[in-house]
């Protein structure tokens, strides 16, 4: 159990339960194939039910850790930082961002949009989810639309989002990874017929790598 002064060290964004952090390939979206070291903070009750980190939802389980040692890690590895979740904006992003930028580094977010938009990020990667929907600051900032496609509906709910977000915002529908060889053909099919769309993949599945 954290202490009451490292909570408050939390609330301020100066330590973060942190789940892990990793070098790997970004396997998805705009920048897939990219090197990239990630930065997995615990904590999300957005709660989809085919979410495949579910271990990373109780924030409570995850260490708290200094941003100065996070970023200080990050930097020995790559120039790009992706912080991840969990849901990372349901903690201020501010200090960690202001700690990478410092060094340097090129610094990602994904998020599901649900909690008000803090740090400063080189590219923001939204991934709206039914239940909870992102607040309408981070539509306008979003350099990426990533909808997960679980079923037929999830096309309807993608246009959507999609009239939601800026016009330069890159469009992208990814198969759930458990429904990936059903879903496919109607993304395909859907892309060729609305090509404003891209189609992305986990191709770090694929790979067989984290």
């Amino acid at each position: 159990m954290a202490t009451a002064a490292v909570m408050q060290l939390v609330d301020k964004g100066e330590m973060l339960p942190l789940m892990e952090e990793f070098y790997t390939i970004q396997g998805e979206g705009y920048h897939k194939g990219t090197a990239a070291y990630f930065i997995r903070v615990g904590g999300c009750d957005v709660g989809c039910h085919w979410c495949d980190v579910k271990e990373s939802w109780n924030a409570e389980t995850h260490p708290p850790t200094a941003i100065e040692s996070i970023a200080k890690n990050a930097a020995t590895y790559s120039d790009t930082i992706v912080v991840t979740g969990g849901e990372p904006l349901m903690w201020d992003m501010g200090p960690l961002t202001t700690a990478l930028k410092s060094r340097n580094l090129n610094t990602h977010i994904e998020t599901s949009g649900a909690y008000p938009l803090t740090g400063e990020w080189d590219w923001i990667c939204l991934s709206p989810k039914k239940n909870k929907l992102p607040q309408e600051e981070v539509y306008a900032v979003a350099d990426e639309l990533k909808v997960i496609v679980y079923n037929k509906h999830d096309f309807v709910f993608a246009e959507e989002q999609a009239a939601k977000v800026g016009q330069d915002c890159i469009l992208y529908l990814q198969p759930e990874w458990s429904v990936r060889e059903k879903m496919v053909p109607l993304i395909v099919d859907f892309v060729m017929q609305n090509p404003q769309w891209k189609i992305s993949l986990q191709t770090h599945k694929y790979l067989n790598i984290p």
